[in-house]
């Protein structure tokens, strides 16, 4: 092992590299400092170029860091991701057509890395059938530049199944937090674990460089063994960053890194808006017991949600980064987490999730069809992707999709039980037709999965005929706020109620005290059944 500048790391890439980059999100184990000294020497000396990138999670700060670095014309072949929502200029170079850029489930890219490490001839799947990712659809290409097949679908014994494709591996950027002298990598100080041992045993397997970027170096020995998440057999380079931060928004939080649990009280409150109305309507899906994932955007605001209300002792909240119990962060730190009971490499948290180890998952829609099929990956022109969305929608035994009922400068007033829309959004999310299908709710009722539908003015949930309308918030009119606002009508439930007037008011509500049920084991749904 030997510990080289970044940017004499940077010199180790060659032209049409693939580059497998470990970390997820708004920095979260991000190894910045490489993907910033590949991008210096690319616009210093217009090398290496036409390299393909490969991270199973979205990387970047939706302005220059993470991916946004390579959104360079010339220096970026292919980009294969889950999403690209987090790096506009990858986004853009899709959207002209000037990158092959492919976005498949988080999971599924996760666990391949895994078989590459094993040898084995890829990765046999249930997720993503019947949605973009699915090659009878699209295949999970994003740009009019793909040409080659990544994914592949088979038969086996009678079933369906997506075959995603190995790849080849020339370098590895990993991130650490302290190494020793002999290259044993350990993690204490990051938020997440990601893939970073399967990762760096890939790379190994098929003869490429692992390079680790970490905050400081140790003696030789000093590092316990049981801390160490990448052992130095398979570390060939390091790169010392002492300005290393935890994410970027955040430099160091010790409560991301494990290091200690704050009281319920310190957590942040959310202000009183169409946000906090969703997600409390969205909390009061939990029941006792309940194992759930708390995915990206406004459904990050359950975590917070469930700490004012007293709740993270009664459920398991998770995400997909590996992070069980607790509450997950919200914001640009979304896929941290603080008073966490334990954090796992990611792959092992997909195969919880594929196996329909979910009760319960709240993830975001931005379209929704009359068929209760939604749309997040691709819409308006504009390149998003899926992350872990696919996995997690497809295998949990109930959905619950959270949103505001339009989008574009929507503004709501919440006063005393009952709401009020100041200025509407100049977006409509219940649409005719989708762009693409990130979630095919056909084929979730053939399945038997529940699917609830959380505005901040109406509750939807799926039956039979599609869409059906169950709940509407009080002081909303049905006609002007809500079908007006619908590119289709709905089926309206002889049932139709008004929503819980405490999701309207300052005060907690206190679902603590009403937090009940549970969730036996051989009642849940199992998606590939």
């Amino acid at each position: 092992m030997r510990v080289v500048s970044a940017v004499e790391a940077a010199s180790l890439v060659r032209d049409g590299d693939t580059i497998l980059i470990g970390g997820s999100g708004s920095g979260h184990a991000v190894p910045e400092a490489l993907i910033a000294a590949v991008e210096s020497r690319f616009l210093e000396r217009s090398e290496p170029r036409g390299l393909t990138t490969i991270h199973p999670v979205g990387l970047g700060n939706r302005a220059n860091a993470g991916a946004s670095r390579f959104g360079h014309e010339g220096l970026l072949k292919r980009v294969v991701c889950g999403t690209v929502v987090d790096a506009p200029p990858v986004a853009e170079l899709a959207s002209q057509g000037k990158a092959e850029v492919y976005t498949l489930p988080q999971g599924a890219l996760s666990q391949l890395v895994r078989e590459i490490a094993a040898g084995r001839p890829g990765l046999i799947s249930h997720v993503g059938l019947h949605t973009f990712v699915d090659p009878r659809q699209q295949g999970g290409k994003q740009s009019t530049a793909c040409s080659e097949d990544l994914v592949e679908l088979i038969e086996l014994k009678g079933r369906e199944w997506l075959f995603y494709k190995p790849f080849q591996i020339d370098v590895a950027f990993l991130r650490g937090t302290t190494a020793d002298e002999d290259g044993n990598i350990s993690m204490e100080d990051e938020p997440i674990f990601g893939e970073m041992l399967s990762m760096a045993q890939a790379t190994r397997r098929c003869g490429g460089l692992v390079i680790v970027q970490v905050k400081r170096l140790a003696k030789r020995g000093m590092l316990p063994g049981k801390s160490v998440k990448i052992p130095g057999m398979l570390v060939d380079a390091v790169v010392v960053d002492p300005d290393q931060r935890q994410t970027y928004q955040t430099t160091f939080d010790p409560a991301y890194a494990g290091h200690l649990k704050i009281p319920l009280g310190s957590f942040p409150k959310l202000p009183l808006d169409e946000r906090k109305i969703v997600a409390r309507r969205c909390a009061m899906e939990l029941r006792k017991g309940a194992i759930c994932n708390i995915g990206s955007g406004i459904c990050t605001g359950i975590g917070l949600v469930a700490a004012e209300e007293g709740l993270l002792d009664h459920v398991v909240l998770t995400n997909e980064q590996g992070l069980i119990g607790g509450a997950p962060a919200s914001g640009l730190d979304a896929g941290a987490a603080r008073n966490y009971w334990a954090m796992i490499d990611q792959p092992y948290q997909f195969d919880f999730y594929d196996g329909g180890g979910l009760d319960v998952a709240f993830l975001s829609a931005v379209e929704i069809d009359p068929q209760g099929s939604v749309n997040i990956s691709r819409f308006a022109g504009r390149v998003v992707g899926i992350g872990g969305f696919v996995n997690i929608s497809q295998n949990a035994r109930k959905m619950v999709f959270g949103g505001t009922f339009t989008a574009g400068g929507l503004a709501v007033e919440a006063h005393g039980g009952r709401l009020t829309v100041l200025t509407e959004g100049k977006h409509r999310k219940f649409v005719r037709e989708l762009e693409q299908v990130t979630y095919n709710g056909a084929y979730a009722r053939e399945r038997g999965q529940m699917t609830l539908f959380v505005t901040e003015r109406a509750v939807f949930q799926t039956g039979p005929q599609g869409l059906e309308l169950i709940e509407i918030a009080p002081g909303i009119d049905l006609e002007r706020d809500v079908l007006a606002h619908m590119n289709f009508t709905p089926a309206i439930s002889d049932n139709l109620r008004e929503m819980d007037p405490r999701l309207f008011d300052e005060q907690p509500m206190g679902l603590e005290r009403e937090l009940q049920g549970d969730w036996p084991v051989h009642h849940r749904l199992l998606a590939y059944n």
